[in-house]
């Protein structure tokens, strides 16, 4: 019988590396923070763990917008550290899977400070996107070279002094790279030997659908969506760069693998990107969007199951991210039951780990925090906040409670002020507060993933649809049914025996808003 990879079926925890731990007292988390809470991931039964970027950056997008990718930033740490980490990471039976940012560097990067001091046309802006912009509406004036939008808002172009505009489909801060010019792609490839050869098991391929830009750089004007298949995004010129990244990651025992960052019009453009030589995951963000519904949840998974078939990789989900509102306070219901939307978290976590593949829990939702709504403006520090965008992203990457009564509750020793201010209320939610709690949401979290792993070895990777309708989900895999109630009334549940439910069943009755893993009969 052929060994499956690992990640096939993994539970990856995502660590947002700045708002983990905090070993030294400066406010903000770091690589030995981890190395002191790995305890913490191992009792809670995921098998591997994602950090977001710790490369040197001036943090204008979070670490985003990386300066040196061989390299630590000293406010996380060193590369001794990051060895450590690995090490330790492996002795507690985790793997360990980083960021890689190929669309765009930090324009402190090396390689963007010799662009700019370099003229029109050099090699050193070869690297880069660089252009002419186009007459303006008045006289001598100047528009950009065409009508891309960052996705943080604005333009996506820059004018330098001499004349010519850059490219930065997110902040200025951050210009997109040339995936046309064999000297990135080198690069690339030898910065992903580097951290190979340091030990990682993976990598999360940031922006991965978009490396490579249509030359003619047409306008997106009448084109309809601007952040799927386009002359942006989903290039077929993309997938040549992910067949050698194959051959690299090929070349390393160990089943190393690298999950992409892919955004598309539809699963069956997702599954181009899972070619057996190509990347071994790619997220379905699907899920994550879905509203509350069993119609929408079934939908979702039957499309994406049935696009990832053909390749002969796994599907992977995801629920919550450091770039989405976190799920607790999506599941909310204005003017509904107070409690409600962690209630539909515990079911939706039973939904995420009853379906084939792997699994991706972004820190904090085994401790059911919601999102942070009322960050002070001045502590805010996403770039969609301070270009305009919205409110942004720090609600959810505020850092986690570990212990104590008041902030940092243990984030940081001797009491330091963390990065971003922490609720006064998260008292009850410190993992030292849920620890010894079984009715907690940390005590739920580690039964279903217990319960998952004592499953996982002898279940189907695909599953059986049973009868049910709005608002009610039943499905089988092998010895598992899985029943989800999106609704407010009670329903039937389908025959097996009780393995773990969400919240307690009414006799042979689903309550609403609740989910339950029965034995298949």
């Amino acid at each position: 019988m052929t060994r499956s990879p690992w990640w096939r079926s993994a539970v990856v925890y995502e660590v947002y590396v700045r708002s983990f731990a905090d070993s030294d007292g400066d406010g903000e988390g770091d690589l030995r923070g981890i190395r002191s809470r790995l305890g913490h991931l191992r009792d809670l039964g995921v098998d591997a763990l994602w950090l977001t970027p710790f490369y040197p950056s001036p943090l204008a997008d979070g670490g985003y917008d990386v300066a040196d990718y061989r390299d630590v930033d000293p406010r996380f740490g060193t590369l001794g550290d990051f060895d450590d980490l690995v090490s330790d990471a492996h002795a507690h039976g985790l793997r360990l899977i980083v960021d890689i940012v190929p669309n765009h560097t930090s324009d402190r990067h090396r390689w963007f400070r010799e662009a700019v001091a370099a003229p029109p046309g050099s090699p050193a802006r070869d690297r880069y996107i660089f252009r002419r912009g186009r007459p303006g509406p008045g006289p001598g004036e100047e528009d950009p070279p065409n009508d891309w939008p960052s996705s943080f808002g604005g333009p996506a172009w820059t004018r330098l002094p001499c004349g010519e505009w850059y490219l930065h489909l997110y902040a200025p801060e951050q210009p997109d790279l040339n995936w046309r010019n064999t000297e990135v792609r080198h690069e690339f490839e030898d910065i992903l030997r580097f951290w190979l050869d340091r030990g990682v098991d993976g990598f999360r391929v940031d922006v991965a659908a978009g490396l490579v830009k249509d030359e003619t750089f047409c306008d997106l004007a009448g084109r309809g969506r601007r952040t799927a298949n386009g002359p942006i995004y989903n290039r077929p010129e993309v997938h040549e760069i992910y067949r050698r990244w194959r051959r690299v990651l090929d070349g390393y025992d160990g089943d190393r693998m690298a999950i992409g960052e892919v955004w598309t019009d539809g699963p069956e453009d997702l599954a181009l990107y899972l070619r057996p030589d190509e990347l071994h995951q790619v997220f379905q963000f699907d899920l994550q969007l879905a509203p509350w519904s069993a119609t929408a949840f079934r939908d979702v998974v039957a499309a994406a199951l049935a696009a990832v078939a053909p390749t002969g990789s796994a599907p992977t989900w995801v629920l919550s991210s450091h770039d989405s509102v976190r799920h607790v306070t999506r599941y909310e219901r204005p003017g509904g039951v107070p409690g409600i939307e962690l209630a539909r978290a515990r079911a939706a976590l039973l939904l995420l780990l009853a379906l084939p593949g792997s699994a991706y829990l972004y820190q904090g939702e085994e401790l059911g925090l919601p999102e942070v709504t009322d960050l002070p403006d001045e502590a805010r520090q996403d770039p969609i906040f301070k270009r305009g965008g919205g409110r942004g992203r720090d609600g959810c990457r505020v850092p986690l409670p570990w212990s104590g009564r008041a902030e940092p509750f243990g984030f940081s020793p001797d009491g330091a002020r963390p990065w971003l201010p922490m609720p006064r209320d998260w008292a009850s939610l410190t993992a030292e507060a849920q620890r010894s709690d079984p009715s907690s949401t940390l005590s739920f979290y580690r039964r279903a993933l217990t319960l998952r792993r004592d499953l996982a070895g002898g279940l189907p990777e695909s599953l059986e649809w049973l009868d049910s309708s709005e608002p009610a989900l039943f499905f089988r895999r092998g010895r598992l049914t899985f029943a989800l109630n999106c609704g407010e009334n009670p329903v039937r549940l389908p025959a097996g025996r009780p393995l773990l439910t969400s919240i307690p069943l009414y006799g042979d009755l689903l309550p609403g808003n609740s989910a339950a893993w029965l034995a298949t009969l």
